[in-house]
């Protein structure tokens, strides 16, 4: 496991430090946990832009207006 040291002002340690407590974390636990859902945003994304890459404009039209159809017959508009 590696160690990561960075530099924070005194205001903002004191407010994560504050956040992890009040969530039950240390503050180590909170920045890995926040870290893994920066990863997990950052994959989906890149998996997003290569399929969006390989895929067909208007075969994703299509399924934005089949889904626009179902979303206007559904009962639980809001």
């Amino acid at each position: 496991m590696a160690t990561l040291t960075i530099r924070l002002p005194d205001d903002k340690h004191a407010r994560l430090k504050e956040l992890a407590a009040r969530r039950g974390l240390s503050i180590n636990k909170m920045v890995e946990e926040l870290s893994t859902i920066a990863i997990a945003e950052f994959d989906a994304y890149t998996r997003f832009k290569a399929m969006a890459a390989s895929g067909s404009r208007e075969e994703g039209l299509r399924l934005l207006a089949k889904l626009d159809a179902l979303e206007a017959n559904s009962p639980e508009k809001p």
